[in-house]
């Protein structure tokens, strides 16, 4: 009886033993391991900023004109333009042979590249913007043409010199000099990246410009025409933040005419300022013009005395 006591013990001690070498193996296969650390999530990009003069006249600073970083905007007065920056970079000036409607005068096809930073208007001058000026005694008095009415309507009627005249006003009220685009910025604004005949892409409607719409562009629908020009915050802003650098206005660059791109065209984003300075390169568009009128690509000139709108430039001292 003691010897079966006996083993029973050892047997049981055995089982005992096993159970709980097995109990232990089991608790080490079900700890968690720690998984390993998580990448830091990649930190959306900063939304753009606002400068705006809240009294008088408020210049940036420079420690924020330095800051300021693509699609930020800024105005250095309450009656100024608002500004918008865009980014460096390099892009195809010209259209292709495959553009539908395209002119002679589009090409030949040719790198530009913009090694800096600079603020475009987000809209074209409006009438409350000149008439700023007229107030303030500048921009000799011409009150431009106002048949389609003012206020938020683009200024138009206003000849070369006299855009000159409302940015040299500009210029003295802000203490920074405004000027307007050279040809090539001119377009580069436009496209935004884009390579199509419009922003937009390769077809247009009445959704996206105003323009004879009731003409259609290629494969593109046939609209209604526009009874006049739109104001200058209608329709959709570029990628770049700017509206309607399509079609409405036809818009003052600073180049003087030439007849197409030659190996001397400035491929740096300067102005042309040789050959035919009796005429200027105007960009954009009209609103009683067909479409093919308002590509990106489009060029055209006009006489500096004649009646036009524009838009303005300001250079900017960053990085």
């Amino acid at each position: 009886m003691t010897m079966k006591l006996t083993l029973l013990a050892v047997f049981t001690a055995g089982v005992f033993a096993v159970w709980c070498s097995g109990a232990s193996a089991k608790s080490k296969r079900v700890r968690p391991i720690p998984a390993p650390a998580a990448e830091a999530a990649q930190a959306p990009a900063p939304a753009p900023r606002q400068f705006f003069a809240t009294k008088g006249v408020e210049p940036l600073t420079p420690e924020i004109e330095q800051a300021l970083k693509p699609k930020d905007s800024f105005k250095e007065c309450e009656a100024c333009p608002e500004m918008v920056v865009v980014p460096k970079g390099s892009f195809i000036m010209g259209t292709p042979l495959s553009e539908i409607d395209r002119y002679k005068g589009e090409d030949p096809l040719h790198q530009v590249t913009l090694a800096r930073p600079f603020a475009v208007g987000r809209f074209t001058i409006s009438f409350d913007e000149w008439d700023a000026c007229l107030a303030d005694g500048g921009c000799d008095g011409n009150k431009g043409d106002d048949k389609f009415g003012r206020g938020r309507m683009p200024a138009q009627g206003i000849s070369f010199e006299a855009a000159k005249s409302y940015l040299a006003w500009l210029s003295r009220k802000v203490g920074r000099t405004y000027r307007l685009p050279s040809e090539s910025e001119r377009e580069y604004f436009t496209r935004a990246g884009t390579t199509t005949a419009f922003w937009f892409g390769n077809t247009i409607s009445s959704m996206n410009a105003s323009y004879t719409a009731g003409t259609p562009y290629g494969h593109g629908p046939r609209g209604v025409d526009a009874k006049g020009p739109a104001v200058v915050d209608s329709y959709a802003p570029n990628p770049f933040g700017i509206y309607q650098v399509n079609g409405n206005v036809m818009e003052w660059t600073e180049d003087c005419f030439n007849k197409r791109y030659t190996e001397d065209t400035p491929a740096d984003g300067a102005p042309w300022l040789e050959g035919d300075c009796t005429k200027r390169m105007v960009r954009g568009g009209l609103w009683n013009w067909s479409a093919d009128k308002s590509r990106s690509g489009y060029r055209d000139d006009h006489y500096a005395g004649s009646g036009d709108s524009f838009r303005v430039v300001r250079t900017l001292n960053v990085q």
